[in-house]
C-alpha cells in the first residue's frame, strides 16, 4: 500500500501537468469570414486592454473574454501582458470607474465563446488550440 500511494500521486501530478499544458496552448480566433489573416501581440494587448477597439483594417472588433474565475483567463492574460489576473481585474476596475473603456464581453464557457465568434463576423476571442473548428480562423498563436 505504501508503494502504491506515491505512484498514484505521481500519476495524478503528471495528468494535471498535461492538462495545464494543453490548456496553455491558446490561439486567437475570429469568424472564418473576417478578412483579417493575422494580428500581432501589440494589437491584441491594445484590444484586450480597451485601448483600441478595431481590427488593423479599421473595422470595429467585438472582443470576447471569459467570466471571472475561468482558468483560461489567467493563463491568457499572463501570456499576453505578463500581468497576473489580479492585476488585470484591478486595471479593469479602475478603467471602468473612470468611464474610459469597457471590458470585453464575458462568457462562461469555451462553447459559448465559440458560438459567439461563429455568429459574429467582427468577434475576436481566445480559446484552447484543441477547440478550433472549421468555422473559425486562427489569427495569432502564442509562441511555445
Amino acid at each position: 500500500m505504501n508503494k502504491v500511494l506515491p505512484s498514484l500521486a505521481s500519476l495524478l501530478i503528471l495528468m494535471w501537468c498535461n492538462l495545464v499544458s494543453a490548456e496553455s496552448d491558446i490561439v486567437i480566433v475570429v469568424n472564418k469570414h473576417n478578412p483579417i489573416e493575422h494580428i500581432d501581440k501589440r494589437q491584441l494587448i491594445d484590444m484586450y486592454m480597451g485601448k483600441y477597439l478595431a481590427f488593423p483594417n479599421g473595422h470595429l472588433a467585438v472582443t470576447l473574454d471569459y467570466t471571472k474565475g475561468h482558468n483560461l483567463r489567467s493563463i491568457f492574460f499572463e501570456a499576453l501582458t505578463g500581468r497576473s489576473i489580479t492585476q488585470i481585474n484591478a486595471y479593469w476596475s479602475r478603467v471602468k470607474f473612470s468611464g474610459k473603456a469597457s471590458p470585453p464581453q464575458a462568457y462562461p464557457t469555451i462553447d459559448a465563446i465559440i458560438d459567439k465568434v461563429m455568429t459574429t463576423p467582427s468577434a475576436i476571442a481566445y480559446i484552447p488550440a484543441t477547440a478550433v473548428t472549421n468555422e473559425l480562423k486562427v489569427v495569432y498563436r502564442f509562441a511555445k
